[in-house]
């Protein structure tokens, strides 16, 4: 269960951050007095605090000290009735995790929670690099990077090398290889451990956004800048920075990021004060820089700049010998997250698992036999509980159940359209009609149908934006409300090229064609 505490002397205030966050399955207590919540961080062990200003026996900015001597890295959100912009900035300066004011939101409550109990969680629970066949090694409060084929040794190797010197990190990979994982390891193993560790994905939010969370911003910065705001660089001072999908910064953000890492200073949005920080970058992409510098997408001296010292990552299908152990651990992990006692795998299982490529990586294994688990009635898992896609591989090979499938429908069809949804373009029926592409789904006996829609409508709406405009990437980034960093990265993740066509086919989706 995830605690929260909150220390506030307003009964009312405990009892709405609980209302809020009982939809969040998290535990909240309360305390009136500083006195009660030091007692409470020693007996509860939050996992995150809300903390007011004032309170009667002290002041909520001076009991920072004494909770960070308890747990330097239990985050902190500070909550005022006051809108001074010199509160917030002292409570940042304290390391507060961040800053809500009263009245109290409950939708802002539950996304900062949200968001510090991952921010928790990347700074607190250990990353281990195994290597070996050890069941004991896999706790269940820590993440394990399993793996010892040659270019994962080379890897843990990088980051023995790397952690314990003040130097930029540049990890790079395909989706789904777990950079994240690197990028907290070498925190974990560096010289500032003790210090906060913040993520912020870069490809997930605006170029306005973007630069007001990494430096700030001042009041009436911009449309919807009511109040001061404090950055991830200034918030993070002394600690490490995780820049994840860093190639999706707009040329703007890329100068100013330039210039911290040169002079170690930037200034808020909207502001003229020159702010100092300490911080250690580690960022992250799974895009061709070298590429995108040609292109004039991405800035050479800061890439030299980020560039500190490279990882990379390797895919799984180049990792074939560590494919049965990840398979086996993922079992292993989820069967004790489910409560269920897993003893195996079927031989014919394993066969299947290990002959699929894992385009989506270990992601995408997590996400394979997550479900496969939570489906599975015995203690082995077998063919039956993995997705549709290996069940008809399997029919394939077994005439009876080829026979079943047969039955319920065209077993081979099914199975083309799995791999189209996945691979390439839907089939032209398949995207006419948004009800008969699910329906197609179904009767594949598909367990992604949620994603698997999504994608397809997806790619539709990119694929008719991008012929709508003749291929003009720019035009069509803004017509979709996106960057055109964001715009590339979706026509690599959904095999589109600017020669994919989309025509509308009456009220359902139309057809793609070269």
């Amino acid at each position: 269960m995830t605690n929260i505490l909150v220390i506030d002397d307003d009964e009312m205030v405990g009892q709405l951050i609980a209302a809020a966050l009982r939809k969040l399955d998290f535990d909240v207590h309360c305390a009136d007095t500083a006195e009660e919540g030091l007692a409470a961080i020693q007996s509860k062990k939050p996992d995150a605090l809300f903390l007011d200003v004032r309170l009667p026996d002290m002041s909520g900015l001076e009991l920072t000290e004494s909770i960070h001597k308890l747990d330097p890295k239990l985050p902190i959100v500070f909550i005022t009735v006051s809108d001074d912009s010199n509160v917030a900035i002292e409570a940042m300066t304290v390391g507060a995790y961040d800053f809500l004011l009263k009245p109290l939101d409950m939708a802002q409550v539950q996304q900062v929670a949200s968001k510090a109990i991952q921010a928790r969680r990347m700074m607190q629970v250990p990353v281990r690099m195994i290597a070996g066949d050890d069941d004991a090694a896999y706790e269940a409060d820590q993440d394990s990077m399993i793996g010892r084929s040659a270019p994962m040794l080379e890897v843990y190797k990088d980051v023995g090398r790397v952690a314990k010197q003040d130097v930029t990190v540049l990890i790079c990979g395909e989706s789904g290889t777990g950079k994240e994982l690197v990028a907290r390891a070498i925190y974990q193993h560096s010289h500032r451990a003790g210090e906060p560790f913040l993520a912020v994905n870069c490809a997930a939010l605006s170029e306005t956004l973007l630069e007001s969370e990494l430096f700030g911003h001042e009041k009436g910065a911009f449309t919807g800048a009511d109040r001061r705001r404090i950055g991830k660089f200034e918030q993070c001072d002394g600690g490490t920075l995780f820049l994840d999908e860093v190639g999706d910064m707009s040329p703007s953000v890329q100068g100013k990021v330039l210039r911290l890492l040169q002079e170690q200073a930037f200034e808020r949005v909207g502001g003229r004060e020159t702010i100092r920080t300490d911080v250690r970058i580690i960022c992250a992409t799974n895009r061709d820089f070298e590429q995108m510098i040609d292109d004039g997408e991405f800035r050479l001296d800061l890439y030299h700049r980020l560039n500190g010292y490279r990882i990379d990552l390797p895919p799984l299908r180049d990792r074939e010998e560590d494919v049965p152990r990840l398979i086996e651990y993922l079992v292993l992990r989820y069967s004790r997250e489910a409560g269920k006692e897993m003893q195996g795998i079927a031989p014919e299982a394993m066969a299947l698992l290990q002959s699929h490529s894992w385009p989506g990586n270990i992601r995408e294994m997590q996400s394979v036999i997550r479900k496969a688990v939570l489906k599975a009635t015995g203690p082995v898992l077998v063919p039956e509980t993995l997705p549709g896609a290996w069940l008809a591989s399997e029919a394939d090979q077994n005439p009876k159940q080829a026979e079943r499938r047969h039955r319920a429908g065209d077993a081979t069809k099914d199975s083309d359209r799995f791999a189209n949804v996945h691979a390439g373009l839907p089939e032209t029926d398949a995207t006419r009609n948004l009800a008969t592409f699910v329906d197609q789904r179904r009767q594949a006996e598909s367990t992604n149908l949620y994603a698997e829609t999504l994608e397809m409508m997806e790619r539709y709406l990119v694929a008719r934006v991008l012929e709508e405009s003749d291929g003009n990437q720019s035009k069509a980034a803004s017509d979709l409300g996106i960057s055109r960093g964001s715009l590339r990265k979706k026509i690599r993740e959904l095999g589109l090229s600017v020669e994919h066509r989309v025509s509308s086919d009456g009220d359902g989706m139309g057809d793609q064609h070269e």
